[in-house]
């Protein structure tokens, strides 16, 4: 595929650019601090930038009127509104986490969160010093699961680590507890690559990394 990508410098967008290198693709747009590098039209739009580039981010997907798969957490609902629209007429793949891991860590608090009603349960969450919003948004995806009740969440901000989320469940006699530990960017990249790959063989529609997950 052509593809382009928004954040191109980013440490996400360069890992992004490696494998999508690994895969025969062709970068052949870029933006960032240095600005706008274009080769010729890319067939779909990789975001790896930040939510106040969103704007800039989604003219560019209008303009050749292509898919956009959007990886920055710390969307505002109106961005997210604005994606929804975008969406009626070309796929779109959301997510704040695109680590297929991390899909399996949802699954196993589904079941835990089932089994365990009574117990007491804590999220706790690390990332690089870099990271702005704070908790993760693979915290509040956690936390989406337990719908109204709050489940208290710890973060971490410490050197250069990718992404560790844990989610303990805690009776009087015992702890369970769930982990995902990302080892480096790599995962992240993959799980947008499938996003690309997934989003090329539809016409429109809103999607998350659940939805691509599911259908590898």
């Amino acid at each position: 595929m052509k593809y382009g990508v928004v954040g191109a410098s980013g440490k996400l967008g360069k890992e992004v650019i490696n494998i999508f290198a690994e895969h025969n693709h062709e970068l052949v747009f870029t933006f960032d601090l240095q600005g706008e590098w274009i080769q010729s039209a890319p067939e779909i739009l990789i975001d790896c930038s930040l939510p106040e580039v969103f704007d800039k981010m989604l003219s560019f997907a209008r303009t050749y009127n292509i898919p956009v798969i959007v990886a920055p957490t710390g969307l505002t609902e109106e961005n997210m509104k604005n994606l929804k629209d975008y969406s009626k007429t070309k796929p779109v793949v959301q997510s704040s986490n695109f680590s297929f891991g991390i899909q399996i860590l949802l699954e196993l608090t589904k079941i835990a969160k089932e089994k365990l009603p009574e117990w007491d349960v804590e999220i706790s969450e690390t990332h690089h010093r870099f990271k702005k919003d704070k908790p993760s948004g693979t915290a509040k995806m956690i936390q989406d699961i337990f719908g109204e009740k709050k489940i208290n969440t710890t973060s971490l901000r410490l050197g250069n680590v990718p992404g560790d989320h844990t989610v303990n469940f805690a009776g009087l006699g015992e702890v369970i507890s769930i982990q995902h530990r990302a080892l480096s960017r790599r995962t992240f990249a993959e799980g947008i690559l499938m996003s690309a790959e997934f989003s090329l063989k539809k016409t429109n529609g809103f999607y998350a990394f659940t939805d691509v997950a599911l259908e590898k």
